[in-house]
């Protein structure tokens, strides 16, 4: 099997390659060069040694003269050789030829290839006569005494051909490739070694592979990965990424103002906001995005995040947070039951039975009244417990939970049903993080189903929420919760989302501390 061409080796041959052909062109402007050159000089010096014989005395004298042709023809010869012609010939008005340089050509008819000569006038051309190509001239030959027309002198210098122009260039022609080669050498060399040293001494075929590689590693993963330049132009992006971010096929080489993505996504993924597992809703998509900035050399070329979906964490929280509220309530009211049935002990080991038994009454009706104020105001079971269960809860905190005499729920839809508890379950808590252990704290609820929909107003006595988060609380995930444990934020969101894909929405204003208020379509996927 043969070796593959390392990239050195490749810019040699691409260079030599084209040295060659370089120089077969220069060679090819060089010949036609030279051969308009010797067209040019030759063609003056021909005219000239024919007009010279024709006005040389002797060939006018005896032109015609049969006796004199040996002279004749070493006088026109003479004049040949002075100006280095081919051939030489003198013929008369019938164009005959009576003197030549080839002595087989005389008494032949001279072809005058278009020549004016028999009309008294020089002439000079290129002609081609027995496959050599020449540059030839004649000059007409006057009569001494009258001036008439007796005959014409012929000069030609034959051309050199095609090979023989090309054997004399050859010295120059291996000069200049000579050299050619070398500073094709040593520059594929300096230029291997610069590419080698920006590939990182990658040849082409593993940086075809790597890149082969990395297309198939980055959609094949199921988390979205988009990178960025520093104009925050996307240079890669997978099929996960534009499945989650909703960005079209194009994306590649479009900024991300010009893909309109959504302004929570744009500050996040420009890096206008910091930080690790940053929360972005998108539609019903709960999205956690990590964005690392990349450099190289000291500068900054981009950035890459990374997506991962937990709209299904999410909805699995949904459901543990359900268990969640029946544990905690449970605890806080094992802890109350505690607390009351050691107060009910002491009473005993005091003898005081009629205070036991106003006790045990006064918790009794404590109980039922905010069993019957709910049951009577909210007719769905699990959003009857859920209050019951928090009241408890906030009780143990310390807190009031007040349930609205506007109050008024009947029973609903399995789903929305879910969704109701979901949504007061995580605003009740907010609202208990927000107060935390103070005293005469309180807690108000109001749910209202009215026409085509069920309002939830959840209200604390806490310091409420800065103005100018009003909408942030939302678009980021925003909670008053300090977890640590990556969960910040989820709480907000999950309400936001349950809200959007119902065709509700949820708001905050402050009134005497936070008010948050949820609306929710008795029919889902309705847009208002």
């Amino acid at each position: 099997m043969l070796r593959r061409v390392s990239l050195a080796g490749q810019l040699l041959i691409l260079q030599l390659v084209i040295v060659l052909v370089v120089l077969v062109a220069v060679a090819a402007v060089s010949i036609a060069q030279a051969q308009a050159s010797f067209r040019e000089v030759q063609g003056r010096r021909v005219i000239a040694a024919a007009e010279r014989a024709a006005a040389t005395p002797f060939v006018r004298q005896h032109l015609h003269d049969p006796t004199k042709r040996g002279l004749l023809a070493a006088i026109v010869d003479g004049n040949r050789d002075q100006d280095d012609a081919s051939y030489a010939i003198v013929a008369g008005t019938d164009r005959r030829i009576l003197t030549s340089t080839d002595p087989s050509r005389v008494g032949r008819l001279l072809d005058l290839h278009g020549s004016n000569v028999l009309q008294g006038r020089a002439w000079e051309g290129v002609v081609t006569e027995g496959g050599v190509r020449s540059v030839a001239a004649h000059a007409p030959v006057m009569d001494k005494d009258d001036a008439t027309l007796v005959g014409l002198v012929a000069v030609g210098a034959n051309a050199p051909g095609f090979w023989a122009s090309l054997q004399s260039a050859v010295p120059n022609l291996l000069t200049y490739l000579g050299a050619a080669s070398l500073l094709g050498v040593a520059g594929s060399l300096l230029l291997a070694r610069r590419v080698k040293r920006q590939t990182l001494g990658l040849e082409p075929r593993a940086i075809a592979r790597l890149a082969e590689h990395r297309d198939t590693m980055l959609h094949g993963i199921r988390e979205g990965v988009i990178g960025l330049d520093p104009q925050h132009r996307v240079t890669l992006v997978n099929d996960e990424a534009m499945r989650l971010a909703e960005l079209p096929a194009d994306s590649v080489g479009r900024t991300l103002g010009e893909l309109g993505v959504d302004r929570r996504l744009h500050d996040v993924l420009a890096g206008r906001t910091q930080g690790q597992d940053q929360i972005v809703l998108l539609g019903e998509r709960v999205l956690v995005l990590n964005r690392a900035p990349i450099s190289s050399r000291g500068r900054a070329i981009g950035s890459v995040t990374t997506l991962r979906d937990r709209t299904e964490l999410v909805s699995l929280q949904r459901e543990l947070d359900v268990t969640r509220t029946t544990t905690e309530t449970l605890r806080a009211q094992a802890h109350e039951f505690s607390n009351q049935l050691h107060t009910i002990s002491g009473l005993i080991e005091l003898d005081e039975y009629h205070e036991v038994v106003r006790y045990v009454s006064r918790l009794t009706r404590s109980q039922a009244r905010l069993n019957d104020k709910v049951t009577s105001h909210v007719d769905d079971p699990s959003v009857a417990a859920l209050l019951i269960a928090k009241a408890s809860q906030a009780a143990e905190q310390g807190v009031q939970l007040r349930i609205s005499d506007s109050t008024r729920l009947g029973r609903v839809d399995q789903l929305l049903s879910a969704d109701l508890t979901t949504v007061v379950g995580n605003l009740v808590d907010n609202a208990l993080d927000a107060i935390g252990y103070v005293p005469d704290g309180w807690v108000a609820v109001e749910i209202v189903q009215e026409n085509a929909h069920v309002r939830v107003t959840v209200r604390d006595s806490g310091p409420g929420v800065a103005p100018e988060l009003a909408e942030e609380v939302f678009e980021h995930g925003f909670t008053t919760k300090a977890a640590a444990d990556g969960q910040r934020g989820i709480g907000l969101a999950l309400i936001r989302m349950i809200c959007t894909r119902r065709g509700g929405r949820v708001s905050v204003r402050n009134d005497d501390g936070a008010m948050f208020t949820a609306e929710l379509p008795l029919s889902a996927g309705a847009r208002p």
